[in-house]
């Protein structure tokens, strides 16, 4: 079991950058596909970023490529997603997500675990 727990969501005005965090506790020794959906009301929740906690390069929705940094710190079990450039339509629900195994197909949702409770990222125009 993962138990994961967002963080650091907020509201920004259009071109600004927020962080935003999950730590995770409970069984962290394995490694894990991490990753950060998105999802507005009526609206399916889709992928932003995912990264795999052993080794290998981050994936990102072509939306959000060049803007978004994924990273992780392993020593303190938490994932962040570092979010420049922002814009309105980047505004939902963020929500953080880990599997076992690698990140072979990360966006999509049904594939992932466990999940936090979610993060608010609202970008004003």
């Amino acid at each position: 079991q993962v138990q994961l727990v967002e963080s650091g969501g907020g509201s920004v005005q259009a071109g600004g950058s927020l962080n935003i965090s999950c730590a995770a506790s409970g069984n962290t020794d394995s490694n894990y596909c991490m990753g950060w959906f998105r999802q507005v009301p009526g609206k399916e929740r889709t992928g932003v970023a995912a990264i795999y906690t052993g080794y290998g390069g981050p994936g990102y929705a072509n939306s959000v490529k060049g803007r978004f940094t994924i990273s992780q710190d392993n020593a303190k079990h938490t994932l962040y997603l570092q979010m420049n450039s922002l814009k309105p339509e980047d505004t939902a629900m963020y929500y953080c997500a880990a599997r076992a195994g690698f990140c072979g197909a990360w966006s999509e949702p049904t594939r992932f675990t466990y999940w936090g409770q979610g993060t608010q990222v609202t970008v004003s125009s």
